[in-house]
């Protein structure tokens, strides 16, 4: 250690430089101060400009979760979109097609919930809480808009069955073949009566063709009556095709089919004749429609094409004679 010296004026000699205690205590803390005021620059100028690892991680764990967040209510609206195009097929063109109305707008944009669903939320403090909220109405909003749509679909399918049983029920071919065009001997209409020679309603049509032609049911139905008259409709069948619909075929020579029967559009069901209150072999063929008897050519619209079924009003319109009543 080295030994330090100063010239004293009083006594004109070098003296021993001697430290104290006390000072070498006020060095060593001003050193201290010195060196901790130091740290905490470096350390504030550290945590100013540069990021803790810790720091580092949370800011990506903060910037993927952004990131998903986005993602979310980007897939959100895509479905948002979705649904809103399914709804307005469903409202324009499904419950039109099926005579259905309409759900009234302010059903399917209807809330989710009071103030106090997302309460649990809301009292955390979370940094994008209100994002979060936000996110959760969108959600539950959609839940309900597909709720609803799906209890719609049900319903559309419902009417779709019984709109395909409607259209199977109704009478839509000729119930003999006839792609000639030749079978048909008289319209629905006043006719003159083969027996009375007067002007009297016919309530059917009459489809000339020899004994044994077959017969077809001209819609999905149930065999409701097998008779045998030996006067009138003669040996006739009435099927109940449902809906208000029924068709009678009379003074058949045979019968394919018992009473209770289910039968499909096509069916055979009998034979030609001239039973009853006949002049020629023919069928008789009526529709009825709520009991009312209605012009059975509106209906042949299913196997004929437009030129053959204006064809078929044609002959049908012709005042002669019908063959039977």
């Amino acid at each position: 250690m080295k030994i330090k010296y100063y010239y004293d004026t009083e006594t004109c000699k070098y003296e021993r430089v001697r430290t104290r205690t006390s000072d070498i205590i006020l060095n060593a803390l001003g050193l201290f101060f010195l060196t901790l005021a130091m740290a905490a620059g470096i350390y504030l100028m550290f945590s100013t400009y540069f990021e803790s690892p810790k720091e580092l991680l949370l800011k990506n764990e903060v910037n993927e979760l952004e990131y998903y967040y986005e993602k979310l209510n980007e897939q959100v609206a895509q479905l948002n979109q979705a649904m809103d195009n399914l709804e307005h097929r469903d409202d324009n063109i499904y419950r039109v097609v099926l005579g259905a109305e309409p759900i009234d707008k302010s059903v399917r944009d209807a809330g989710v919930g009071g103030a106090e669903r997302y309460a649990d939320i809301k009292e955390k403090n979370f940094l994008h809480r209100d994002a979060i909220v936000e996110l959760h109405e969108k959600i539950d909003k959609l839940k309900r808009k597909i709720y609803i749509e799906s209890k719609s679909q049900d319903e559309v399918v419902e009417k779709a069955k019984n709109k395909e049983k409607l259209f199977a029920a109704i009478p839509a071919i000729q119930p003999i073949a006839n792609k000639q065009l030749i079978a048909l001997a008289s319209g629905f209409g006043m006719r003159i009566h083969p027996v009375y020679k007067v002007k009297k309603m016919h309530t059917g049509i009459d489809f000339a063709a020899p004994i044994g032609t077959p017969i077809y049911a001209t819609a999905d139905g149930v065999i409701d009556e097998v008779s045998v008259r030996f006067s009138g409709y003669g040996k006739m069948i009435v099927i109940d095709h449902g809906f208000g619909y029924k068709t009678r075929y009379a003074h058949m020579h045979e019968f394919a089919v018992k009473q209770g029967q289910k039968v499909k559009r096509g069916d055979l069901i009998g034979y030609v004749g001239n039973t009853g209150l006949s002049t020629a072999p023919h069928l008789h063929y009526e529709v009825l429609l709520n009991g009312v008897m209605i012009n059975p050519v509106h209906y042949f619209y299913n196997d004929l094409s437009p030129a053959e079924y204006e064809k078929v009003i044609e002959l049908a319109s012709i005042e002669n004679q019908s063959l039977g009543m």
